[in-house]
């Protein structure tokens, strides 16, 4: 059975990457990943916050949407809490990828191209094999357009494209008025890839203090369809390659997102809970259901029910939406 799989121009031994999290900030970690099957790791983000230090940009971030990037586990810490800086980072990619044998892929979370593009040059000097563009922006400003907010994206991608020669994926929101024109003018840039969709830790009201609360909730199964209906919506559409996250706990969850289009399927929910071995648990049963529908190859599944393969193409659009209330309709009166 032939798991091989091409994502962002690397060729990798299977589908499934371990996604941005805590468990790539130790080469013995990654290490443990690489063993349990693990085709390439996404390392930790490292925050703009780390790289600029200036305090007016700072400021503006951090009043700009303390609850928006990946990986935070809660508001902005002072910069001199962060117990990784850039310095460590590059060491710890250039040890990664000496000591491991599969890609390394780097990733930047940030909202500008000022500061972190040279940076992005630095992690590619280290050795890393791909560069992942977390860019997420909260628009809070009412009269900033949404085309001014997909330019600020398609600036970052554009600038990081020119100035590094290795891949380049960018971890995109779903929050777009027009998701697939947004992926087509993105795939004008060059870009390698597009991982769909960022997932983002929102904040909660703490009735009995009266506080905000910002907390950490793993994903569940339910959370990929947001995603898997995208990828089926965009394949085909465009030449990047399509990562997809959130919603990963087993090996029936890699088959559907290969089925819709992606090229892998990356996981940190499900490894946070289970730990680093439950790789070769999403691997083993992705491979039994391979064997049960008789499939050869990850090849052979990509996009095999992606909109355009589909018998129904409506229902990944609009006319399902009507379908489904008209039968839950019609299960409501009859029972």
């Amino acid at each position: 059975m032939d798991l091989t799989t091409t994502y962002m121009g690397l060729k990798l031994k299977n589908p499934v990457v371990p996604s941005a999290s805590p468990l790539s900030q130790r080469v013995e970690d990654i290490k443990k990943l690489e063993d349990a099957g693990a085709a390439a790791v996404v390392m930790f983000s490292i925050f703009e916050e780390q790289i600029q230090h200036d305090a007016e940009a700072l400021d503006h971030l951090l009043t700009a949407g303390t609850d928006s990037f990946a990986e935070a586990l809660s508001y902005f810490p002072e910069v001199g809490n962060y117990t990784v800086g850039p310095e460590q980072y590059l060491t710890l990619i250039a040890r990664a990828t000496k000591e491991c044998g599969i890609p390394i892929i780097g990733s930047i979370n940030g909202v500008s191209d000022e500061g972190w593009v040279d940076y992005a040059k630095q992690i590619e000097q280290a050795g890393a094999h791909g560069i992942e563009l977390n860019v997420y922006y909260i628009p809070t400003d009412p009269k900033m357009l949404g085309a001014t907010v997909e330019q600020m994206y398609l600036d970052v991608v554009r600038t990081v494209k020119k100035a590094v020669r290795i891949p380049v994926a960018v971890k995109l929101s779903p929050y777009f008025s027009s998701m697939a024109n947004m992926a087509q003018k993105l795939d004008a840039t060059g870009v390698d890839a597009m991982v769909l969709f960022n997932r983002f830790y929102q904040p909660d009201l703490d009735l009995e203090n009266m506080e905000v609360l910002s907390d950490l909730n793993l994903s569940s199964p339910s959370e990929m369809r947001l995603p898997l209906r995208w990828i089926a919506l965009l394949k085909g559409h465009v030449k990047a390659s399509l990562g997809a996250t959130t919603g990963v706990h087993g090996g029936k969850d890699v088959a559907k997102y290969l089925l819709a289009g992606a090229d892998v399927a990356m996981t940190t929910s499900a490894l946070l809970k289970h730990g680093i071995g439950h790789v070769g648990t999403l691997l083993k049963e992705l491979q039994a259901f391979m064997t049960e529908k008789e499939y050869e190859s990850v090849r052979q599944m990509k996009g095999a029910m992606s909109q355009r393969a589909v018998a129904n193409p409506a229902a990944f659009e609009r006319a399902n939406y009507i379908k489904i209330l008209e039968d839950y309709k019609g299960r409501y009166i009859a029972g």
